[in-house]
């Protein structure tokens, strides 16, 4: 039975998009967007993790639950760590850290990505690729691409354009854009805090770095849905509320 638990990590700062968790998406906060499509996913519980009382007070009246954590965390999964103890989860459940800017997130993506990691009992994180169609978005530093080996475990990921070609053009039959969506063993997640400093994090800004670079493994298959663009600036909540024909 695929049972897990859905954590939303939220802080307030953002440089291209003021108050991003408290947003208006058509009447509701983004912050409840998320938790809305959070509570459509079957999980066993669903918690909003954040270091405001703003956010944790507007999560509370939309009926969530928040769990209030440090403002010096420098990632969502070191966010996610303090709020999985907090929580007492046991050492094998599950935890899909569910982005708070991804209010249109597939559900069955988010159930996919923790029955993939229930599926791999010697993996200690789990996540999602789509194919990439445009030479365009491959060679985009902002677009995260990803490798993996035979068996679907990640080989790396990167900002760059890889795979790459050694004689030119691009592998559009290989070439994949990651889907910033994860699966934890809560185990895993006590251990975060502890992994050593990593290089390859640090030059690619890429947090799974330091997971792979510590010798995790991370299992990875190709999402069962399109994953839309989350919200980062003004621009996505315009394309948001057209898309949903929201006021």
């Amino acid at each position: 039975m695929n049972q897990f638990h859905v954590i939303i990590p939220a802080r307030m700062a953002s440089t291209r998009l003021e108050r991003k968790p408290l947003v208006n998406l058509g009447g509701q906060p983004l912050v409840v967007r998320v938790l809305e499509r959070a509570r459509a996913c079957g999980a066993l519980s669903v918690h909003v993790a954040t270091d405001n009382a703003e956010i944790a007070a507007v999560v509370e009246a939309a009926g969530g639950e928040a769990v209030m954590t440090s403002a010096h965390h420098r990632t969502g999964t070191d966010r996610l760590s303090e709020a999985a103890q907090a929580l007492g989860l046991a050492d094998d459940a599950i935890v899909v850290n569910l982005q708070g800017d991804e209010p249109d997130m597939p559900p069955a993506c988010v159930r996919q990505v923790s029955q993939l990691l229930q599926d791999h009992p010697g993996a200690s994180m789990a996540t999602l690729w789509w194919p990439i169609d445009r030479e365009s978005d491959w060679r985009d530093p902002n677009v995260v691409k990803l490798t993996v080996d035979a068996g679907g475990k990640a080989l790396y990921f990167s900002r760059a354009p890889i795979p790459h070609p050694r004689d030119g053009g691009w592998p559009e039959a290989h070439a994949r854009r990651h889907i910033g969506l994860y699966a934890y063993r809560a185990g895993a997640l006590s251990a975060w805090p502890e992994l050593p400093s990593s290089a390859l994090e640090a030059t690619e800004s890429l947090e799974q770095l330091r997971a792979l670079e510590a010798g995790w493994r991370i299992v990875c298959e190709q999402a069962v849905a399109a994953v839309p663009p989350g919200i980062d600036t003004p621009a996505d909540v315009r394309r948001y509320l057209e898309s949903t024909n929201a006021p």
